[in-house]
């Protein structure tokens, strides 16, 4: 089969789009595991299917490096919105996109006649432990003690539609994820895994992360991560509940505001290539 695709990226996170209102894809985890490989493959964290749906202008899925499904990415519901606008599949500026965690809204910004960013409605940060899950007891994990790899640390534990571990350092500049990243995803605390998150505070309306993700290692931006992050913020008392937060990344700087009832992600969203596979 020969497929069609639009490699994509947000801050650095970038999936290879594949268009299923045009194109059936019969096995996503195999393209993923195969194409996403940066040496024998096109290089991606990952492969998004957009699919036409019922209840939304779109509904997508999304399949990690390693050939797992996700249930939700921020940076890569963006890329959809951005998609359908930029392909006229979908003409407006406001749209929803049906995920593994529920319909999320965008509201998309134009110019020179394409969407260059884009603003998603993510839901509300869950913090209850069965939530995440993580087998810790209590109405929610907020700097809780824990063991890990022989260390001690604090940790906060987030869902937002997927799992997330925050933990506070002093310079992320200075951890090496390729053997923290897998201690923390592999932890027995986690029954379905974690994408951790290591965080620096940068002052009350700024914080610099890097992230390990379950299914695909250190990436350059995580949009999901950057949310339970300001939300670990906000909850530790470093940051203050309804401002934007800058939420420095190597790929770049995204921000999230945690509103009344959930969290908004705001950032880039931009095509890199266009090309076609044999599969």
């Amino acid at each position: 089969m020969t497929y069609r695709f639009t490699k994509m990226q947000g801050c650095g996170n970038d999936y290879l789009y594949f268009d299923c209102f045009a194109q059936p894809v019969t096995d996503p985890a195999g393209l993923a595991r195969r194409f996403s490989d940066r040496h024998f493959g096109v290089g991606s964290d990952g492969v998004i299917l957009i699919l036409p749906s019922e209840v939304a202008d779109a509904r997508m899925r999304i399949f990690n490096a390693d050939g797992s499904e996700g249930k939700m990415c921020g940076n890569g519901v963006r890329c959809v919105g951005k998609y359908l606008y930029d392909s006229g599949r979908c003409k407006k500026t406001a749209l929803r996109v049906e995920t593994g965690s529920g319909i999320k809204t965008l509201q998309l910004e134009v110019a020179g006649g394409v969407a260059r960013r884009a603003t998603v409605g993510m839901g509300p940060p869950d913090l209850r432990p069965a939530a995440v899950p993580v087998l810790l007891q209590g109405e929610r994990v907020v700097n809780a003690p824990v063991k890990i790899g022989g260390q001690r640390w604090q940790i906060t534990c987030v869902s937002m539609g997927n799992p997330h571990c925050v933990v506070f350092v002093d310079c992320v500049d200075e951890l090496d994820l390729t053997v923290l990243g897998p201690l923390f995803a592999g932890s027995g605390l986690f029954p379905e895994g974690i994408n951790a998150e290591f965080v620096q505070p940068l002052g009350e309306r700024a914080i610099k992360m890097r992230v390990y993700e379950r299914g695909s290692g250190e990436t350059l931006a995580c949009g999901t991560g950057a949310c339970a992050a300001a939300v670990a913020a906000i909850a530790a008392g470093r940051c203050r509940r309804e401002e934007e937060i800058a939420v420095s990344l190597p790929g770049g700087q995204l921000q999230v505001r945690w509103g009344e009832r959930e969290c908004y992600l705001s950032g880039p969203a931009e095509t890199v290539f266009c090309g076609q596979l044999e599969w």
